[in-house]
């Protein structure tokens, strides 16, 4: 049995509640707290999962707790990250890492000084469908990967999301809100990217509130809506990236990757599992069997799996280095396609190691 972590949750807005269903069944997890700007709401939310205490932001980081998830708005994550750090807990950010890079810098300097972990969502790539694709690219199914696409396009929150003011600012936008998902896929698959390109759009210089009490207010647009990118990876291959929230998505899926001997067509990143496909040379296409654990939303595997690793003296797998560079990535995109240029990308994480097809938390 292993060592059980107490862990403390900060933010409990919507996401909180599949960690809080999730973290728990974990074996080396219990969660002790909950927090929230709002205590009110943190309150809310201890008597609807059975959580013993319901704590403000500052009584948290003072308390026993082993390690914070940290589930605050984006914009809060550095410093949120930063305090737990100082407070001598393990934290698990909900992606991105941060907005700023330094910030996310300060985080993994402050963690190795201290022999603490950094984690970060997503972990939607420790689910069966992406853990499958990589044992069929490991494999050789496809032969060498030379190139994949990996898209995301929607309309937009506006239509649907009560406040989506901050989907249109700095550090948000379809880059930063879903891009983590797509990338991190990418580097688990084929690991580090190498150097980035890119072109960008604001296609609305405006946005219109479509539901709840703000509906009717104007957004003002500050990010790009429409980003194209390209991305080479260490060992050669090329992704094209797409992130949109101006356009309705066709037929192509979220990820497919083209190898010298086939085809692999892999579910989408935001989810634990989905239809996989591979082509083979004869044109013909044929079913991936899902030989991996975790088909459900399991968000929290990423904790779970950090907080074992710690105790094993061993590499996390949704760790703060891979998502630094799923940070890095994503800055650099938008420099290149502001500059005009290719942007190196300097940071270096190890490709996540699979999980075993019987390695469960």
């Amino acid at each position: 049995m292993s060592l059980i972590h107490k862990v403390g949750i900060v933010g409990c807005g919507n996401i909180s509640g599949i960690y809080l269903k999730n973290l728990p069944s974990f074996e080396n997890l219990i969660v002790s707290a909950v927090a929230d700007l709002d205590l009110n709401r943190a309150k809310t939310k201890a008597e609807e999962f059975g959580v013993a205490l319901a704590l403000s932001v500052e009584e948290m980081l003072a308390s026993d707790v082993d390690v914070i998830v940290n589930l605050t708005i984006p914009a809060a994550h550095g410093d949120i990250g930063l305090a737990a750090l100082g407070a001598g807990k393990h934290v698990y950010n909900e992606k991105p890492l941060s907005i700023e890079l330094e910030d996310a810098r300060k985080m993994l300097e402050l963690a190795a000084s201290k022999n603490l972990r950094v984690g970060c969502a997503p972990d939607t790539f420790l689910g069966a469908g992406l853990q499958t694709a990589r044992a069929v690219l490991d494999a050789g199914t496809i032969g060498q990967a030379v190139g994949a696409h990996a898209m995301m396009v929607s309309r937009g929150p506006e239509a649907w999301h009560p406040d989506p003011e901050f989907f249109f600012k700095r550090g948000a936008g379809p880059l930063f809100d879903m891009g983590p998902y797509y990338i991190t896929a990418l580097v688990h698959l084929f690991g580090a990217v190498k150097r980035v390109t890119a072109n960008a759009r604001i296609t609305h210089a405006t946005r219109t509130v479509g539901s709840g009490p703000k509906k009717g207010q104007q957004i003002t647009v500050e990010t790009p809506t429409h980003i194209a990118g390209v991305l080479e990876f260490g060992a050669g291959m090329l992704a094209t990236l797409t992130m949109s929230f101006d356009a309705m998505q066709g037929s192509a899926p979220n990820i497919e990757i083209m190898g010298s001997q086939g085809a692999l067509l892999v579910n989408d990143p935001n989810n634990f599992t989905g239809v996989l496909q591979t082509r083979d040379t004869k044109y013909d296409w044929h079913d991936v069997p899902i030989t991996r654990p975790y088909s459900e939303n399991t968000r929290g595997l990423g904790v779970a799996d950090m907080m074992k690793a710690f105790g094993e003296s061993r590499a996390h797998r949704a760790s703060g280095e891979l998502a630094f560079h799923a940070l890095e990535v994503m800055h650099g995109v938008l420099t290149a396609a502001q500059e005009s240029r290719f942007v190196d990308i300097l940071s270096k994480p190890a490709q996540p190691a699979p999980l075993g097809e019987n390695e469960i938390f």
